[in-house]
C-alpha cells in the first residue's frame, strides 16, 4: 500500500441473492483528497459505501483503511451521510446534534460546544431549539451534514450532499467540503452532478455493471480522453484559411470570432503561425471532455459491450 493511500479497496465482490453488486473492485484513495465516486444508478456505488462502512461485509476482498484492515475500531473514524437522510424530526435541533456527537463518544460538553459552533456557522441560530420537522429541507439538510462531520472525522463519504440545496447553500456546502479536506480529512464525494467533481474533486473512480472501469486524478483522466480539439478565439476576419488541418468547425460566438480545430499536436505551432497572419488570437487552448461527457461514453459503451 503505498504511504500516501488512506483507504484502499482489493479485490472486493459482493452479490445479493445470485446478483453481484460489485465485482473485483480496486480503488486507492489518496490520504487528504476529495475522491469522486461514480456511477449509474445500480452500479455498485450504494453497496461499496454500505461496506466501507461496515453496515455489510464484502463476500471477498478486503478495504484496508489508514494502514489496517477495516475493523469496528474505524466506524468512529468515519463520518457518512447517506443519500437517504434520517433525523428525529420530534427533537430539537441542537438536542439531536448533541445526541449524536455523544454516540460518536465525544462528552456532553464538547458535543454540546461543536454543536453551537457549527449552528452559527451555518445561520441555524433562530432554529436551535425547533423541532427537526419544523426545519424546511435545505436546513434539515444542513443539520445532516453537521451531524456527519462533528467528531471531526478522518474519512467523510458524502453521498449526493447537495440534493435539497438551493445554488447557495451548495456553495457554502462546497466550502465546507473543501476546508475540511484542508485540514487533513480525506473525502469521498458521490454524486450524479458532474460539474461538481470536476469543480471539487481530486481523484475520481467510475463503477459501471459492477466493475471499475476508470479511476485517476481527474487532470489524467481527462487527458486520457482528449480528442486533439483546439479552440481559438480570435479578434478579426479568418477569411480563407491557407493552412488546412484535418478538419475545422466555424462558429460565432458574442463578439469574438470563435473556431474550433482537430488537428494532431504537432500541428499547432504551424496552426498558430499562420493564425497570427490574418487574424488577432485571443486566446488559443486545447479542449479537454468533461467529466459527464467521459462519464456518458463510459455508460454507453456498457451498454454496447
Amino acid at each position: 500500500m503505498n504511504e500516501h493511500t488512506f483507504l484502499e479497496v482489493n479485490n472486493v465482490t459482493k452479490g445479493y441473492e445470485g446478483h453481484l453488486a460489485i465485482k473485483n473492485l480496486n480503488f486507492a484513495i489518496p490520504k487528504g483528497s476529495i475522491y469522486g465516486l461514480l456511477g449509474p444508478n445500480g452500479a455498485g456505488k450504494t453497496t461499496l459505501i454500505r461496506i466501507i462502512n461496515q453496515i455489510t461485509a464484502a463476500d471477498s476482498g478486503e478495504v484496508i483503511f489508514d494502514g489496517e484492515r477495516l475493523n469496528p475500531s474505524h466506524i468512529s473514524r468515519i463520518g457518512y451521510l447517506p443519500e437517504e437522510r434520517g433525523l428525529y424530526k420530534k427533537m430539537k435541533v441542537l438536542e439531536q446534534i448533541i445526541y449524536f456527537g455523544r454516540l460518536k463518544d465525544l462528552s456532553k460538553k464538547e458535543s454540546e460546544k461543536r454543536a453551537l459552533f457549527w449552528i452559527d456557522k451555518f445561520g441555524l441560530n433562530d432554529w436551535k431549539y425547533k423541532k427537526v420537522e419544523e426545519l424546511s429541507k435545505g436546513m434539515a439538510q444542513k443539520v445532516q451534514f453537521i451531524l456527519t462531520v462533528l467528531h471531526e472525522p478522518e474519512l467523510i463519504i458524502l453521498d449526493e450532499p447537495f440534493s435539497g440545496f438551493d445554488p447557495v447553500n451548495t456553495e457554502l456546502i462546497k466550502k465546507e467540503i473543501q476546508l475540511l479536506r484542508k485540514n487533513g480529512a480525506t473525502v469521498i464525494f458521490s454524486t450524479h452532478r458532474m460539474e461538481s467533481v470536476e469543480e471539487i474533486c481530486d481523484y475520481v473512480g467510475m463503477i459501471n455493471l459492477s466493475q471499475k472501469v476508470l479511476e485517476g486524478s481527474i487532470v489524467d483522466v481527462r487527458n486520457s480522453f482528449k480528442k486533439n480539439e483546439y479552440e481559438v478565439l480570435y479578434r478579426g476576419d479568418l477569411g480563407d484559411l491557407t493552412y488546412s488541418p484535418k478538419s475545422t468547425n466555424f462558429e460565432q460566438r458574442l463578439s469574438l470570432n470563435k473556431s474550433v480545430f482537430i488537428i494532431d499536436p504537432t500541428e499547432s505551432r504551424a496552426l498558430i503561425s499562420e493564425l497570427n497572419k490574418q487574424v488577432e488570437i485571443v486566446s488559443f487552448s486545447e479542449e479537454l471532455p468533461s467529466i459527464k461527457e467521459i462519464f456518458i461514453q463510459k455508460v454507453e459503451e456498457g451498454k454496447n459491450g
